[in-house]
């Protein structure tokens, strides 16, 4: 499946865009779940217009330059209607290279390994820090009252990756405290 595809639909399904437009859009907001190069997204531009799901209106910028303004189509429409309708298994758990390095971690010092959890905390709490940010000019800029909104859909998204930060910066402070103390703190999840 060509996610890709239904990401761009989706924004353009918002709004019409140039190319320029949805890389700043993944750049900027969907960047917290999602990415694409711009070496993935114009590519796709040209097979979504092939296959007639979006067209584009050629707009002269300049004596040079020229944009191209892309805007979903009815078939494209019903296309992206149908993904979003269609349930999702769970996907494979994503690659997390830090993670990966932290199975390893045995070959390691305490001071080395602790240099390691240190470093990730730092990147990951100053993460947080931006999401937080980002939530409240959300909450200061737009509506968010209105579920079937685009901004509903970003205050949602972005409430799961602030949550997902926060989840990682706990696991890494008990890693730190383990390696710390050496004593582990255990917590059985299987009980209420």
């Amino acid at each position: 499946m060509r996610t890709l595809k239904y990401a761009i639909l989706g924004l353009i399904n918002r709004e019409s865009m140039t190319g320029y437009d949805l890389m700043k859009v993944f750049n900027m907001e969907l960047v917290n779940f999602w990415y694409a190069k711009h070496s993935q997204i114009y590519p796709e531009l040209k097979k979504l217009t092939d296959e007639e799901l979006i067209t584009y209106e050629i707009l002269p910028e300049d004596e040079k330059l020229r944009k191209k303004i892309y805007s979903i189509t009815e078939k494209g429409r019903q296309e992206f209607h149908n993904w979003i309708l269609q349930q999702d298994l769970l996907e494979p758990t994503p690659k997390d290279i830090f993670r990966l390095k932290a199975y390893f971690i045995e070959s390691l010092s305490n001071a080395k390994i602790l240099n390691h959890f240190h470093y990730q905390l730092t990147q990951r709490q100053e993460k947080l820090e931006k999401l937080q940010n980002n939530m409240q000019i959300l909450l200061d800029s737009k509506d968010i009252s209105k579920i079937q909104s685009p901004e509903y859909g970003d205050y949602i998204v972005l409430k799961s990756a602030i949550k997902r930060e926060k989840s990682y910066i706990e696991w890494l402070n008990e890693c730190i405290e383990e390696v710390t103390t050496n004593t582990r703190i255990f917590v059985d999840e299987r009980r209420p």
